[in-house]
């Protein structure tokens, strides 16, 4: 029985009744010569009485089982911003015929009749463009059917978790699977609200009791849930189903698309997984893409994905306001990994001045001298030694190889292998036919793995069997291809395809593919994660080959310096710096796994003039000192430059590697993963300003063409000042470099802060790019960079704000304490500060320190302290032994103040 629409009922939490319309509708396909009436949102009718224009409107489009209140937000932030006198959107959200508030008609509506119901209803109203469309879910498919079918109205279109293809082969998800089963699916969908609950429970975090109820309003009796079953048996499971072909129509018509997209995903989504994500991201390749880590399937619940949309609009404007036509839908070819620009030109040609990071290895091909030194090789005592010819040899064939088997440029490959002559040769080889490495740390752990690996969305995994058994139990993506050969049952087992054997074979006898251009994508690495998830970090060739540049120029590497590695992100280096490089017999997911002794014998190894270590890993060298033979320390004493980077080094850690290289100059550059050198600083620098005024560590002087700037705290803590080289002025570290990330991958958004404001101030060369380190410092009178905390420990007191390394640095000096750490407590801008530290001798309890050692923290600190609290061990993160965990301290002091039971830390 047909009824027709409705208003929702007053009351419900974040809708406005203003925006509440109905509409009755000239039917399309099979309800052609009939009315539908719709119930949709609509901000259009609150910006006239505004006396505001819209710049255009944004066609919203819900899933299944929800309504148009899945976009309250958007609705509402389109009057903020004409309240406001911003450029606002006309914000229409439909609830779908059958659905929410609109009529119900008990008529068969598949994919097709959706498009063309949507069409009808955009035509009624008489929608103009610019129109960009917004969808979730099967809406989202829906809304795409509309944009193909609009090139003259469309500029844009935008979408939240959705899939407009299932891989052959590959069955639909398992939720759908379940709910359409013969027997289950009238009894899930409509009998009962199995279907519509399980869906609103997949918000992280819970969705509150009013919204819940807000989304079952439409939906409460059996009668009007039957279009929730009609959209699961719609879902097209093969070549047979009616909506199948329609379905495929969108999907070529979506890659044909020149417009702007936008796509905010929830990666937790057991429904659209990152496996769809990736289809739509290889139709759209030039999307702007952030992946929300925990958000899940209903990611406008889950996250301010209104705010990141408007963002969005603001970013695009100029485009999406552009003159519209039938020109814009182009002709893109195929879709998907075969259709990815391939080997037509050779990129090298195109710019004769670019060196590519594999040049000098290619340069060295026919030398017999050592290039590569495994000093463990599967845990074997015997090093393995590789020649410039043989790894030459090894890198052409595995690349001819991998390109054999069906591994094109822009496909990406993650390596999960140890540092080491197989890996250099991996890497390269992936690098030489344009295809994307894959980098992240074992130290991330499993769970911090699977959230890179499936980020990533590799389309080949080369991996050890212990990475292998993995990625086979934990559901990782891509094509596996083992390091050794295995046996018949267990790469049957472990999904292997092939191994490297396997792959040197048919690369034995096959043409190298033509050398990708320099701005093409060249590796995606992962942050340590020891500030929130593990970010990719994607950099092009360009910024690869500059960053062996200014490596190679800045320490003065030749070919007869020979390179010792312990730092995992520096291992790949050797190679392209055309020198022998070597990693110590060490777990290099494991930094302090690393002994002197093992450090000398890869010295002697190779002859090694560099030493190039982690901080946590220069700990245990220093503590494992005491093993050291006389040869050992010969050995050490050839040393002529120590390196540790990955975290500030103090004086007296780089005095004690020093004093095992007493002929080394050490140095402690600065960087990030995002730009693995910024600046560099000496021993004898830091002896030299160990009297300076200046709170922090010193990092020293920008390397190179880098440049750094400040953009100074506000009274909030907020890194809101003009990016600028005035000296003592606290504030975010902001840099620029020619090795400079090209961009975080799939977080727009994390892009977009990144490079917040620090254009047009910074440069006058628009094509100088800027970013935000996250890390608080100031620059001295010299243009001496000093690092006093990350930007989310400043402590923002009534006062303003406190960066926490100064004042740990104060404590540090008073005799009893071994470390310390000044964390915030209380509420935001009115935060009282306190002293955690480690003791001498340790302290067996935690809790508040002896009033002697109060005072004297105190006396030391200059700062008004509300507690001092000592513990038997500061927390570190998880990836670097040296970076104390100051969030995880601030909760913990917090607790402790309150009463809590005193437990560690």
């Amino acid at each position: 029985m047909s009824a027709g629409a409705t208003l929702p009922p007053p009351g419900l939490p974040g809708l406005d009744v203003r925006f509440s319309h109905t509409i009755a509708v000239p039917g399309a396909g099979t309800d052609a010569g009939l009315v539908r009436e719709w119930h949709y949102l609509d901000s259009g009718p609150e910006l006239g009485r505004l006396g505001v224009t819209p710049i255009g409107t944004i066609l919203a489009v819900h899933g299944n089982p929800t309504w148009s209140y899945l976009w309250r937000a958007t609705v509402a932030e389109s009057v903020r911003a004409a309240e406001s006198g911003e450029p606002a959107w006309r914000v229409v959200a439909v609830d779908q015929v059958d659905m929410g508030f609109s009529e119900r008609t008990d008529v068969h509506r598949p994919l097709a009749q959706r498009v063309a119901d949507l069409d009808a209803f955009t035509r009624a109203l008489a929608i103009d463009g610019p129109v960009v469309t917004l969808g979730h879910d099967w809406g989202g498919v829906v809304s795409l059917g509309w944009a193909v079918d609009h090139p003259d109205l469309l500029a844009g279109v935008a979408l939240l978790n959705t899939a407009i293809h299932n891989p052959g082969g590959v069955p639909i998800p398992l939720p759908l699977r379940l709910a359409g089963a013969r027997g289950m699916l009238a009894a899930s969908t409509v009998a009962t609200t199995a279907f519509l609950d399980t869906t609103l429970s997949l918000a992280s975090p819970p969705l509150d009791a009013s919204v819940r109820d807000a989304f079952r309003a439409p939906y409460r009796t059996a009668d009007r849930r039957r279009a929730i079953g009609g959209f699961v048996a719609d879902i097209p499971v093969d070549g047979r189903h009616e909506s199948f072909a329609e379905l495929e129509r969108i999907a070529a018509g979506v890659a044909r698309l020149d417009v702007p997209a936008l796509m905010l995903w929830g990666p937790r989504d057991p429904i659209f997984s990152d496996r769809y994500l990736d289809d739509l991201v290889d139709r759209l390749p030039h999307a702007d893409v952030h992946r929300f880590e925990g958000a899940g399937h209903l990611i406008a619940e889950d996250r301010p994905y209104a705010d990141a949309l408007s963002a969005w609009l603001d970013e695009h404007h100029d485009r999406l306001t552009e003159p519209r036509g039938p020109g814009r839908e182009v002709d893109a070819g195929p879709v998907g990994p075969a259709g990815r620009e391939d080997d037509a030109q050779s990129g090298a040609s195109a710019d004769p001045s670019f060196s590519p990071i594999w040049q000098r290895l290619e340069e060295r091909r026919n030398d017999d001298a050592i290039a590569v030194v495994d000093m463990a090789p599967g845990g074997s005592r015997t090093p393995r030694r590789v020649s410039w010819r043989q790894l030459d040899d090894r890198v052409s064939r595995l690349a001819a190889g991998l390109h054999a088997v069906g591994v094109r440029k822009g496909d990406r490959v993650s390596l999960l292998v140890q540092p080491g002559a197989t890996l250099s040769a991996v890497v390269y080889a992936c690098l030489r036919i344009g295809a994307v490495v894959v980098v992240a740390d074992a130290g991330l752990g499993v769970r911090g793995l699977t959230r890179a690996v499936r980020g990533s969305w590799p389309d080949v995994v080369i991996g050890e069997t212990i990475g292998l058994t993995a990625a086979r139990a934990l559901g990782w993506p891509g094509i596996r291809i083992s390091v050794a050969r295995l046996p018949r049952v267990s790469a049957a087992a472990l999904g292997v395809s092939y191994s490297l054997g396997d792959i040197l074979q048919h690369g034995a006898d096959a043409d190298l593919p033509a050398v990708p251009a320099p701005d093409d994508d060249a590796a995606i690495l992962f942050t340590s994660g020891s500030t929130g998830p593990a970010k990719g970090v994607a950099y092009t060739h360009r910024q690869l080959s500059a960053l062996r540049d200014v490596l190679a120029e800045h320490f003065g590497v030749t070919e007869e310096t020979g390179l010792v590695t312990g730092f995992a992100p520096f291992a790949l280096l050797g190679p392209a710096l055309g020198t022998r490089s070597v990693t110590p017999d060490m777990d290099v997911s494991s930094p302090r796994t690393l002994t002197a002794a093992a450090v000398a014998a890869a010295v002697r190894e190779c002859d090694a003039r560099m030493v190039f270590l982690s901080p946590a890993a220069i700990l245990n060298v220093v503590d494992t000192a005491g093993a050291l033979t006389p040869d050992d320390r010969d050995a050490l004493a050839g040393v002529r430059t120590f390196l540790s980077t990955g975290a500030p080094v103090g004086t007296r850690l780089l005095e004690s590697a020093a004093a095992l290289m007493p002929n080394a100059t050490p140095h402690t550059p600065y960087g990030m993963t995002e730009c693995l050198l910024v600046t560099d600083v000496t021993l004898d620098v830091l002896r030299e300003v160990a009297d300076a005024p200046d709170a922090g560590v010193c990092v020293g002087s920008p390397i190179g063409s880098n440049r750094v700037l400040v953009s100074a705290l506000d009274a909030e803590g907020r890194a809101s000042g003009l990016p600028s080289d005035a000296p003592g002025v606290l504030g975010e570290i902001v840099v620029s470099a020619p090795h400079l990330k090209d961009h975080y991958d799939r977080l727009w958004l994390t892009d977009r802060e990144a490079a917040r404001d620090t254009d047009a101030p910074a440069s006058a060369d628009p094509d100088v790019r800027w970013h935000r380190t996250g890390d608080v410092g100031h620059l001295d009178a010299d243009g001496r960079v000093w690092i006093e905390g990350r930007l989310p420990h400043v402590i923002v007191t009534v006062d303003g704000p406190i960066a926490p390394v100064g004042p740990e640095q104060a404590v540090e000096r008073v005799d009893a304490v071994r470390r310390a750490a000044i964390v915030g407590v209380g509420p935001r801008l009115l935060r009282q500060v306190v002293a955690v530290v480690e003791t001498l001798p340790p302290t067996t309890r935690p809790g508040l320190a002896d009033p002697s050692l109060t005072r004297a923290v105190r006396d030391q600190v200059g700062l008004p302290l509300a507690a001092v609290l000592a513990v038997p061990t500061l927390p570190t993160d998880i990836r670097h032994n040296s970076k104390i965990d100051r969030s995880r301290l601030s909760l913990w002091a917090e607790r402790m103040l309150a009463g809590s039971r005193p437990v560690a830390p």
